[in-house]
């Protein structure tokens, strides 16, 4: 925040005043929860600056209370016989069986003096460049595998390299007349020690973060780098006197089933990424660890922190026992799928799948999904040369209602257009093919492919719950025309009146959502169409679809606002975009008040299984930060409840 004026920020405590836009700095004041800090500015914007950073504090700096990772559960593990034990911290519950292997660092070689003070500093700039780099592909790796909630933890790195005071000393240290390399380690160093010594635990334990990235862009300056790990071909359990975050996140868990570290903590960032890789893991041995054999087949008990070894036959057989039972639990977690996503204070999410063919019922059942809340129809009529009669879409229907076996329904009538065709469907060509006749406007345009659509629809609702869903709702009178084909359908066979909700994914549907809602009994939003008519990006464009994130404020505000208006007139809003089946996107979801998400199958148990460890309170607050954001990336960087 403080970077964001152009007066300078001082932050005063116990004395000690330092940068306020330097993260290394801020972290050695030590400041704990409760301390007074007196702030300073002084430029052309220090009253806005002063006002927005109190501001800030007072409101907790963004900070929420965080849930703490789970340590227990997991069966525990002892040798029967006279093994040895080395007791550390736990870090990453699990069982990990295998020979000892370990990480001996070599130091990167720098030169101490440099005699083109300017060409150093370009290095040094180069250096911090690519370290920058490399640190935002990292993020982009771990936050595939974890979320990014664990992948924030690069984001922080990267504020290291932004740090104006380490750059401006190491700049001082080359003019002076030493290196690039030799400086930058110079300042690290010290700095890391500095934050080595701060009382409060948590803080001095950035030090291994700082030391990280000093030493990410050391590997750029460096005369040579002896450096690099090489790993035995084998399965291995890691011995090392420290792992930097950036370590942890490398480790391939085919070839390092665990690890043990004779520095760092529990809370360490370190832990944190093993624990979210699934790698056992144990922390703070001490330097016993480090006297251990090379080689030798050794035990580590990730739950309870401790590295067994001298184990007999009979002791490795029964921890590869206590391997398959931990298996088993963790399977037997699995099937809490069928759970309903209830919060802490029992406020009830409901968690449906998207499906696009028949066959796709039994799996969303299968995976605990508690209905269907997106039926793409489009199956039926593509990849043929004429469209289905109402008879064979009735069969399709009937054939999903018996499968789900009283749980709801919801059948989106035909989207085709856009990106989307059919041989048999004449449509006119377009410029803007996403901008034209697609979903609802085609189906009035073309009532003999919609009204045996609704047909089929309406005779299935009288084998169970069914619902239907109107795409593409731009108009009032598009839905008040599709409203009375329906009603002619229903009619028509005799059917009694179900549920009819539209898809909000147009801006105009989200502008007119009080007048919609008057009209039906509920919304799904989509938040990829969404998304794109929101920020005008075509998400298939090679270029654009990476910046097309619907976690983007401007359609998170969108969905507040439909929430609002719905909420208003006694409907119900559900999302069956991507970002449902995120964690990020689940959480912040229910925080603005959807009471229904939908996903592919696979994310139901993991986003179930989310909502559960939460309550609605913590949602809300995640929610209301999200929806103040000014990007997408920093949506995604809020730390999860």
């Amino acid at each position: 925040m403080a970077k964001g004026f152009q007066a300078e920020v001082r932050v005063r405590h116990d004395g000690k005043v330092v940068n306020g836009k330097s993260l290394a700095s801020l972290l050695s004041l030590g400041a704990d929860a409760g301390c007074r800090l007196t702030l300073l500015a002084s430029g052309p914007d220090e009253q806005e600056a002063l006002r927005a950073l109190q501001d800030a504090v007072a409101a907790g700096l963004g900070e929420e209370d965080e849930i703490e990772e789970a340590l227990i559960g997991l069966p525990e593990w002892r040798p029967s016989g006279s093994a040895v034990s080395v007791p550390g911290i736990a870090a990453s519950p699990g069982i990990a069986i295998g020979p000892l292997w370990h990480l001996r660092r070599r130091r990167l070689v720098v030169e101490r003096t440099a005699r083109d003070p300017r060409a150093q500093e370009g290095k040094l700039r180069g250096g911090i460049e690519s370290a920058r780099a490399e640190l935002r592909d990292l993020y982009e790796e771990v936050k595939a595998k974890s979320g990014a909630g664990k992948a924030s933890i690069f984001r922080a790195h990267e504020a290291f390299l932004d740090d104006p005071d380490l750059e401006r000393e190491a700049v001082a240290a080359i003019r002076a007349g030493t290196s690039a390399g030799w400086s930058w380690r110079e300042v690290i160093n010290a700095r890391a020690d500095e934050l080595s010594k701060v009382a409060d635990p948590l803080v001095a334990a950035r030090a291994v973060d700082l030391r990280d990235v000093g030493e990410r862009v050391l590997r750029f300056l460096a005369a040579s780098d002896d450096a690099e790990v090489q790993l035995p071909d084998h399965p291995v359990i890691m011995v090392a006197e420290d792992l930097a975050p950036s370590d942890t996140a490398a480790i391939d868990p085919a070839r390092v089933v665990g690890f043990a570290t004779a520095l760092g903590g529990g809370t360490s960032h370190t832990a944190i990424i093993a624990r979210a890789l699934g790698i056992p893991a144990m922390v703070g041995a001490g330097p016993a660890v480090l006297d251990q054999g090379q080689g030798e087949v050794a035990v580590l008990d990730g739950q309870t922190g401790t590295l067994w070894l001298q184990l007999s036959g009979e002791d490795l057989a029964a921890a590869a026992a206590a391997q398959r039972d931990i298996a088993a639990l963790r399977d037997r977690e699995y099937q809490t799928r069928y759970q309903p996503a209830i919060m802490r204070d029992g406020y009830r999410v409901e968690v449906a799948a998207n499906i696009a063919a028949p066959g796709e019922a039994a799996a969303a059942v299968e995976a605990g999904a508690e209905g269907v809340g997106l039926m793409r129809t489009e199956f039926l009529f593509l990849g043929r040369d004429a469209p289905p009669g109402e008879d064979e879409q009735y069969e399709a229907l009937a054939t999903m209602v018996h499968t789900l076996n009283g749980l709801p329904l919801i059948v989106r009538t035909l989207d085709i257009g856009g990106d989307k065709n059919a041989p048999y469907i004449e449509l006119p060509a377009e410029d803007n093919p996403f901008l034209g006749v697609r979903g609802i406007r085609l189906c009035l345009e073309q009532p003999q492919l919609f009204e045996p659509q609704l047909r089929a629809i309406y005779r299935a609702s009288m084998l169970g719950p069914v619902s239907i869903m109107f795409p593409m709702i731009a108009r009032l009178e598009d839905l008040d025309q599709a409203l009375d084909y329906a009603e002619r359908a229903r009619t028509h066979v005799g059917a009694d009146p179900i549920d009819t909700g539209i898809m909000i994914e147009v801006p105009s549907a989200v502008a007119m959502a009080p007048e919609l809602a008057r009209r039906v009994q509920f919304f799904s939003v989509g938040t990829n169409d969404l998304t794109q008519y929101m920020l005008a990006m075509d998400r298939m464009h090679p270029a654009l679809a990476k910046q097309a994130d619907a976690l983007h404020p401007a359609v998170l505000r969108s969905i507040k606002a439909v929430v609002a208006a719905a909420a208003a007139a006694g409907v119900w809003v559900g999302v069956c975009g991507g970002i449902a089946g995120e964690p990020e996107g689940a959480l912040i979801l229910a925080g603005l008040g959807v009471r229904e998400l939908s996903m592919t199958i696979p994310s139901v148990a993991a986003v179930k299984a989310r909502l559960r460890s939460v309550d609605r309170a913590a949602v809300r607050r995640l929610a209301d930060r999200a929806v103040r954001c000014a990007t997408a990336v920093e949506v995604r960087e809020l730390a999860l409840p």
